[in-house]
């Protein structure tokens, strides 16, 4: 049974830059850079024909690539803080084709999504952090905000139940633009 999202990957320049991040905090598991990513649909645990089912769906989703950035730090869990992320600015574009992976994963017979989408890059988890030490350490980072980048396909991922933070494996790879499709030149990877 695979676990499964999709998302988008992140230049190596960016991953790069995010990863100069870190630093001690307390409590803080860091994502190693090559994991870095930005997801548009969680799907979960789900069988083979589930999973064959929604990668097909989400084979029909068409779209022209368009860019995105990096736009600040922030944190998931208020005053229990468990998430530092790394903010993403796609504007409609980026909302549609998650609009779109929402789409196929419900076509595939999937719950729907129940949190509104709030695309990021998790750059660390957090356990025991106190959120004092959470808003010093995100500080001291500054603005931090990064070139465009083109975002011209989107991935399918797999990943270890309880991994919470790679390794990621690519399974199939969906490029935008003129479409190749999920049984064609671009996949599986």
């Amino acid at each position: 049974m695979p676990r499964l999202f999709t998302g988008l990957e992140v230049p190596e320049r960016v991953r790069a830059r995010l990863g100069l991040v870190r630093g001690p905090l307390p409590g803080a598991r860091w994502i190693e850079p090559e994991n870095f990513h930005i997801t548009l649909r969680f799907a979960g645990d789900i069988d083979n024909r589930t999973a064959d089912e929604f990668a097909g769906f989400l084979d029909d989703v068409e779209f022209d690539p368009f860019e995105i950035r990096i736009s600040g730090l922030g944190v998931f869990g208020g005053n229990a803080p468990r998430t530092i992320w790394a903010g993403v600015e796609g504007g409609e574009p980026l909302v549609n084709l998650q609009k779109a992976h929402e789409r196929a994963a419900r076509s595939a017979g999937l719950a729907p999504e129940t949190q509104t989408f709030r695309p990021h890059i998790t750059l660390a988890r957090l356990r025991g952090t106190r959120p004092e030490a959470v808003a010093r350490f995100l500080g001291s980072r500054g603005a931090l905000i990064s070139e465009p980048f083109p975002v011209d396909r989107f991935l399918l991922f797999s990943s270890k139940p309880g991994s919470g933070g790679g390794p990621y494996v690519v399974e199939y790879a969906y490029a935008l633009g003129p479409h190749y499709g999920y049984g064609g030149d671009e996949a599986p990877v």
